[in-house]
């Protein structure tokens, strides 16, 4: 049975908002009460559409957002929501982040070597000869040459940047890395060929992954397990083939018939969404995905479904599943 590495507990992440009538103080609910478990070894995947707070998630575990009183973030059984300068310093070491936009999280001033040389210099008390070598395995870890090491961010392709971005990430050696939509900023090729990379730097290091996306066929290639998220809340979760053969969720079924497929069989019958997602500032009473919900009836808009488990470590929360 595999170790729980990190835990959620009514994870909460408010932002402020512009104040409404008669100046009462609004709150855009990105994050909502969200519990999770990510084990040790896995990759979890967090799929949704854009706006449900997948990389709001994310960044709360890296400590880059702040949480609201009362959640918790526990890292092998620790608060890390309550830990100081110097804790939080040994946390980083230990978990990293990959972006999605790999040009904006890169500084152009900077050279491939000094990027990645400059986390060691943070983190890690040795010689410049050392970090050097070090610079130069990482490189080859990702799969650049290591005369890469004197370009600019400019100089590199999307491909070549997004591999100095995770060579960076992993230059402390973390045991567990955010994904935020690492492959979706690429071509379809390159999206390919950074999958795999994922794949293996993560069989090569023992990694964990949270890997955040919206493409359902990279999660289904690259996740042991899969959690839907629907506006500030988990919807389901379950085992990827487990997710995909038989999902519980109208949100889930919709999501899985929105990927493309050119067969004639299926036209016609699929669950297309219809609206938008619903604001984060004034969320739906009952069941949040109601409004849009193909089974949606009248206890749907009133009693909130709590995430229950259906099956074999298969979890929904809806009335109706």
């Amino acid at each position: 049975m595999l170790d729980c590495l990190l835990k959620l507990q009514d994870l909460r992440v408010y932002f402020s908002a512009a104040s409404g009538l008669f100046g009462k103080k609004q709150y855009i609910k990105a994050v909502d009460g969200i519990n999770l478990e990510i084990m040790a070894g896995e990759v979890l995947g967090l799929v949704g559409e854009s706006g449900c707070g997948k990389s709001t998630l994310g960044r709360s575990i890296v400590r880059l957002v702040g949480a609201e009183r009362d959640s918790m973030i526990l890292y092998r059984g620790d608060n890390i929501l309550s830990y100081n300068k110097r804790q939080l310093k040994g946390y980083r070491k230990k978990v990293q982040m990959v972006f999605q936009d790999p040009f904006g999280s890169l500084n152009p001033r900077l050279t491939v070597g000094e990027t990645i040389e400059e986390v060691l210099i943070v983190h890690e008390k040795t010689t410049k000869s050392k970090r050097k070598d070090k610079v130069v395995k990482l490189m080859d870890a990702v799969g650049l040459p290591a005369h890469f090491r004197s370009r600019y961010p400019h100089e590199l392709s999307g491909g070549q940047r997004q591999r100095v971005v995770i060579a960076r990430a992993l230059a402390i050696d973390p045991e567990f890395l955010v994904c935020d939509e690492p492959v979706s900023a690429l071509d379809v090729s390159i999206r390919a060929q950074i999958i795999n990379l994922f794949e293996d730097l993560q069989r090569r290091f023992n990694l964990t992954y949270l890997f955040i996306s919206h493409d359902m066929s990279v999660v289904r290639h690259i996740s042991t397990r899969v959690a839907v998220m629907y506006l500030g809340k988990i919807v389901e979760i379950a085992e990827t083939d487990t997710l995909f053969e038989n999902p519980l969720h109208p949100y889930t079924v919709a999501l899985l018939e929105s990927i493309p497929d050119i067969s004639t069989e299926m036209r016609g019958k699929r669950k297309i969404l219809e609206g938008d997602v619903p604001s984060p500032l004034s969320p739906p009473e009952g069941c949040r995905f109601h409004p849009r919900c193909f089974k949606s009836k009248e206890k749907c808009a009133v009693d909130e479904p709590p995430l229950m488990e259906k099956g074999s470590n298969h979890f929904v929360a809806c009335h109706y599943a």
